[in-house]
């Protein structure tokens, strides 16, 4: 906050480094190169998935949580190793994102999201909807996820998430 309680404004090249950190991680999401995943956080960090409502009434407890870069790998680890699930890929559809301010040296931003998944099988559907709400610090002109906290529309995900989204 300014000296008059505003929120500073993100430049124009701030903006412009938010908004393709957050579509770049999208595409490597979308393109398998899940290995690059935790490279996106900090190392002490949280990815959160919760639903709307849990959200709105203030719970931190969701679908997943991992507090750590280490616990990033470890996922992608169990998802290549040990996890049994049919194959599916997403497809994410971005909205305009949002830069609401900063915290503690880390921009509030949010993006709004649907995820497409498309089964081995060709089968298609909106896999989930909802929002990115996220805290991104500039570390040697680099943005990281400091927080991701995925604020799902349903209460209800019909298979394991197994890949990030």
């Amino acid at each position: 906050m300014d000296a008059s309680g505003n929120a500073p404004e993100a430049d124009d090249a701030t903006r412009c480094l938010i908004e393709n950190f957050i579509v770049d991680y999208a595409h490597m999401i979308d393109d398998d190169r899940l290995e690059e995943w935790p490279g996106y956080f900090t190392e002490a960090c949280t990815y959160r998935i919760i639903d709307r409502a849990s959200h709105a009434k203030g719970r931190s407890i969701g679908i997943m949580e991992c507090s750590s870069r280490g616990m990033l790998l470890d996922r992608i680890k169990a998802l290549r190793e040990a996890n049994v699930y049919e194959p599916h890929f997403y497809r994410h559809i971005l909205s305009g994102t949002r830069i609401r301010g900063d915290k503690g040296g880390a921009w509030l931003v949010e993006t709004s999201y649907a995820v497409v998944r498309t089964m081995q099988e060709g089968d298609i559907c909106v896999f989930s909807s909802g929002k990115y709400v996220d805290e991104i610090v500039i570390e040697s002109g680099r943005p990281l996820f400091r927080s991701r906290v995925i604020v799902c529309d349903s209460q209800r995900f019909d298979t394991l998430v197994v890949i990030p989204i």
